[in-house]
């Protein structure tokens, strides 16, 4: 039995002490605007020299991780108090922060690539800059698509300020659900309640609220894509998915080769779809029922209950596996207390001066809490993995940023399904698995589907909210294979990804990582506990080369073809196969 003090609430403030008044947060700030102001000197002055430029990338390191270390900060503050006005004043900082760095890093990249070929191969042998040759090469790339110092001002309070004010709008929202007033975040995790009335009544009350706000969300949406097609123009670039494939590291075969897997498949997910709906009573799977538990009885978990059997269930990964967990159970890195006036977002912010995260969401007491909160703790240790390589690599793309978070909800999902002794228990897990599935492969291409006709449309003028709402259904019939009913059209509003100015497209990089994380949990179990040191090697390259490098290096695979995405999926397949054979059985 395990008498551990779980606590649901975090403690920041070991990082600063005294929340957004804290005189340690001013200082911090105060020292990274000089720092950044000696930056900003200094790289008038830069020559391709390797000390120059070794101590000018030393430099940029160290504002980096100040000014990350600010931005976690005030965004965990907001997450458990959106009125927060100090947090507000401190991430508004750190942007403008942020923007001043993106320019001294585009007349970095600008310098890079006017050296001449032949000087270019003497620096980047050079000692000093061994462990930046990724990096560098990186920059001298995408030097060309770099958005000019003009346009980067104007991002702070046009682009990043529309993306912040949809967090703080959203936040805001109340609904009311059996007599009590509820947060987003907790209507929408009602999705999972054992009674399907109180799925539908929240269901229900989010719609109304949607429909009453939808004209004030279009105008965010269209301000925000039209302000992103606007920079891209100005930088030529005219495929709205070129920069989101650069930011991914990612080839366009390698996306095309999966998002072909990805239509291929659609029927056996359909087929579980439809199952689900026959065990609800229903003819057709209706949207707010997806989430709905197959056993009530296997159902519900206390917090100390889900933080126990994750911190067991990680040890038996490997060591440092579960030494990570007890230290972010034990030194209060999770907040998930189910109180109003809370984010709705389940989130993972990285500490990089202190070497450590934060993981925040509402805990429902549920079994895909569990999973939320395993998938931020993989977040987590991915920021572990990487606390002892060089600063500038620390940077991993969104698309292997999600492998370490599905690879955690893996182990928890294994270890249930071998410890399952009921055909409810199978049905339960298996149910769990495929929900991934389905929102990876059906979803998430429906969300991929969505932005890139929003994009679309957007070049030829404003999208009204009525016309947002059809796009959104088209796409997700196309994404479930017409398997949805009662289609959530409004979801656009609700879908933070649409609304994220650091990182569009912000859907298919989920696929990626899952299916990723599916190659790497099967090699884990043919390894054994060894597999770790493997894993984590994976993990510490993943911010200095490209997902393709970086999948042919450590598992031998080449990601531009699409037998190796088959691979994974033809696994969820079997799960699918075994879910529909359980269920036709009882």
């Amino acid at each position: 039995m395990n008498d551990t003090d779980y606590k649901m609430v975090w403690n920041l403030d070991s990082i600063f002490n005294g929340g957004s008044a804290s005189s340690e947060l001013e200082d911090h700030m105060n020292q990274t605007k000089l720092g950044v102001s000696e930056l900003e000197e200094l790289i008038q002055k830069v020559t391709p020299v390797p000390e120059q430029l070794e101590n000018i990338l030393k430099r940029l390191t160290e504002m980096k991780v100040r000014i990350s270390q600010i931005r976690s900060f005030a965004i965990c503050l907001l997450s458990v108090d959106p009125d927060d006005q100090g947090a507000q004043y401190y991430r508004g900082e750190a942007t403008v922060l942020q923007s001043r760095y993106d320019s001294i890093m585009s007349a970095l990249k600008r310098v890079l690539a006017s050296i001449e070929e032949m000087e270019w191969g003497s620096l980047l042998a050079s000692e000093n800059l061994k462990d930046y040759c990724f990096i560098l090469r990186e920059f001298r790339e995408v030097a060309e698509r770099e958005p000019s110092r003009d346009v980067s001002n104007l991002m702070v309070d046009g682009y990043h300020a529309w993306g912040q004010f949809y967090q703080s709008f959203m936040s805001s929202i109340r609904v009311q659900v059996r007599g009590e007033e509820l947060s987003v975040g907790q209507a929408i995790n009602l999705r999972t309640h054992a009674d399907d009335s109180v799925r539908r009544e929240s269901h229900e009350a989010l719609v109304a609220k949607w429909t009453e706000h939808a004209g004030q969300f279009a105008q965010i949406l269209n301000h925000l894509t039209g302000f992103r097609l606007n920079m891209y123009k100005s930088m030529g670039v005219e495929d709205v998915l070129h920069i989101p494939l650069a930011q991914n590291r990612m080839k366009p075969e390698t996306l095309d080769a999966m998002l072909s897997v990805m239509d291929k498949y659609k029927e056996p997910f359909a087929e579980y779809l439809n199952v689900k709906a026959e065990m609800n009573g229903d003819p057709k799977m209706k949207s707010y029922h997806f989430w709905s538990p197959t056993s009530h009885d296997y159902q519900g978990m206390e917090y100390g209950e889900a933080a126990a059997l994750i911190e067991e269930r990680f040890h038996a990964f490997g060591a440092e596996m579960g030494k990570f967990a007890e230290k972010a159970f034990r030194e209060g890195w999770v907040e998930a207390e189910n109180r109003p006036g809370k984010s709705a977002v389940p989130i993972c912010a990285g500490f990089p001066l202190t070497g450590e995260s934060r993981v925040f969401m509402t805990f429902p007491g549920t079994f895909k809490g569990v999973l939320t909160l395993v998938h931020e703790l993989g977040h987590a240790f991915h920021n572990h993995a990487m606390k002892t390589v060089n600063g500038m690599n620390k940077s991993y793309p969104m698309c292997l940023a999600e492998t370490a978070s599905t690879f955690a909800e893996m182990i928890i999902l294994e270890a249930a399904m071998d410890e399952a002794v009921t055909d409810q228990e199978k049905l339960f897990l298996l149910d769990e698995k495929l929900k991934r599935s389905v929102m990876n492969f059906m979803n998430l291409h429906a969300r991929f589907i969505f932005e890139k006709r929003v994009h679309e449309e957007r070049r030829k003028g404003f999208i009204p909210a009525a016309r947002l709402n059809e796009l959104m259904g088209s796409a997700m019939e196309e994404g479930y294979a017409g398997a949805l009913d009662e289609v959530p059209v409004h979801s656009w509003i609700w879908t933070p990804h649409f609304y994220k100015t650091e990182s569009p497209f912000y859907n298919f990089p989920y696929t990626f990582g899952y299916l990723l994380a599916l190659h790497l949990f099967a090699r884990a179990k043919e390894t054994g506990k060894g597999f770790e040191d493997d894993y984590m090697a994976l993990l510490r390259d993943s911010g200095s080369m490209s997902a393709e490098d970086l999948v042919m290096k450590h598992l031998g695979e080449d990601i531009t073809e699409e037998s190796f995405w088959e691979k994974g999926m033809e696994l969820c397949v079997k799960d699918s196969e075994e879910f529909v054979r359980l269920a036709r059985s009882q």
